[in-house]
């Protein structure tokens, strides 16, 4: 697990499954630093990725876990930035090879096409897999733009 906050964003179609993982969180003593949004009122989430990411290059959270709709706008800010390695996770086993195989540090949901069940069972996984390093760290090394 991580000794950091988990950096927490989303926007107004995640804002209920945030809610509920936050709960989760809470309840097995972990912290989190919440970067918005704060209510189901339509937004735009590159508002609250770019601080969320930011904090997690910063190394001020570790891991991040985001979500909207579908993932894909959330995720798509999120690595837009060298330092993040975002995977829209839909399945457990997609979570344990994010991590596993490419030492993903932001956990992408899609909220309206998962249910809170499994969302729980693929942060538990996120939080818990280690990456491999190996043979995969030579990969991950390639990823940033110089």
């Amino acid at each position: 697990m991580t000794t950091l906050p988990i950096g927490m964003c989303s926007d107004h179609a995640g804002y209920e499954l945030k809610s509920i993982i936050q709960g989760y969180l809470e309840a097995n003593g972990l912290e989190y630093k919440d970067f918005g949004t704060y209510s189901a009122e339509s937004c735009d989430y590159p508002d609250f990725a770019h601080p969320c990411a930011e904090a997690i290059e910063r190394g001020e959270c570790y891991p991040g876990i985001a979500m909207c709709g579908s993932g894909e706008g959330i995720s798509i800010t999120l690595n837009k930035h060298q330092g993040i390695r975002a995977a829209l996770c839909w399945a457990p086993e997609i979570a344990r090879l994010a991590r596993q195989h490419n030492d993903a540090n932001v956990l992408v949901l899609p909220a309206r096409f998962i249910a809170p069940e499994v969302a729980l069972e693929i942060v538990d996984i996120f939080l818990k897999t280690p990456f491999e390093g190996g043979r995969h760290q030579r990969r991950i090394d390639k990823i940033p733009v110089k």
